[in-house]
């Protein structure tokens, strides 16, 4: 039986006042029974928040992770770094990561390896573009992003990873793919995985990720292979993120 996951993105946001304000009404108000907690807060808020949601039901995550392990490399993060600071997660592969950064699904895949090397829980994002699915190659798009990492880490590093969909063009948008398509991508994500090992894939967490909130987290978290959210925007306000939680 797996358990439903949500994971606020908070990606480039954020003040001390801001974080101290969010964080407090995120503890305050889970409810541990719903569900797995998960934020993922900038690298400069890691210690404030790490400090915040220790003893609570809410885990810490990073929004990214370099591929070394330590040396000269101005302006990384090491995967041991994260490790020490509290964190139980890492987000490699975002979307965003992807386009404006250039990384491609080989580094991300390194990422992916990188982090579970020192313990870290891998948020694999893979999604794909307006364009992409219009052209008809959404699962086409997904599979090579998913297969990346499936070559290089293999099946059995999914036992201790999440897997999240996130399509591009919902992204910061207002537009979300409906249910059936969301689904549609989910039950061909867990295909693709059954594909090397159906014990793996029956245990995976997929999450959806693109502009969720508290109006359709319920019935995206309904749909068979969909268990729980990565939450960008949503992730900003405490009553918001709770109501997504809540709907698991």
């Amino acid at each position: 039986m797996r358990t439903t996951l949500v994971a606020g993105n908070w990606k480039m946001n954020g003040s001390k006042a801001s974080v101290q304000e969010l964080v407090s009404g995120i503890v305050a108000g889970i409810d541990a029974a719903k569900g797995q907690t998960l934020v993922c807060p900038p690298y400069v808020y890691l210690a404030q928040v790490a400090d915040m949601v220790a003893g609570s039901a809410v885990k810490l995550g990073a929004q990214d992770v370099s591929i070394e392990a330590s040396g000269a490399f101005t302006g990384e993060v090491s995967a041991a770094m994260l490790k020490d600071m509290g964190c139980d997660y890492v987000i490699v592969g975002h979307s965003e990561r992807r386009a404006i950064h250039g990384e491609s699904s080989e580094l991300v895949a390194q990422k992916f390896v990188a982090a579970q090397k020192e313990g870290l829980i891998p948020v694999l994002c893979v999604g794909e573009t307006l364009d992409e699915r219009e052209a008809g190659t959404t699962v086409q798009v997904v599979k090579e992003q998913f297969e990346a990492v499936l070559d290089l880490a293999g099946i059995d590093a999914f036992k201790n990873a999440v897997l999240a969909y996130e399509p591009v063009w919902a992204i910061g948008t207002g537009k979300t793919a409906t249910s059936d398509q969301a689904q549609e991508v989910h039950a061909a994500l867990r295909a693709i995985a059954a594909g090397r090992d159906a014990e793996v894939a029956a245990g995976l967490q997929i999450l959806y990720g693109g502009s969720c909130k508290p109006s359709n987290a319920s019935e995206l978290f309904a749909c068979e292979d969909i268990d729980g959210g990565l939450i960008g925007g949503a992730s900003l306000q405490s009553e918001d993120f709770l109501g997504i939680c809540s709907a698991g």
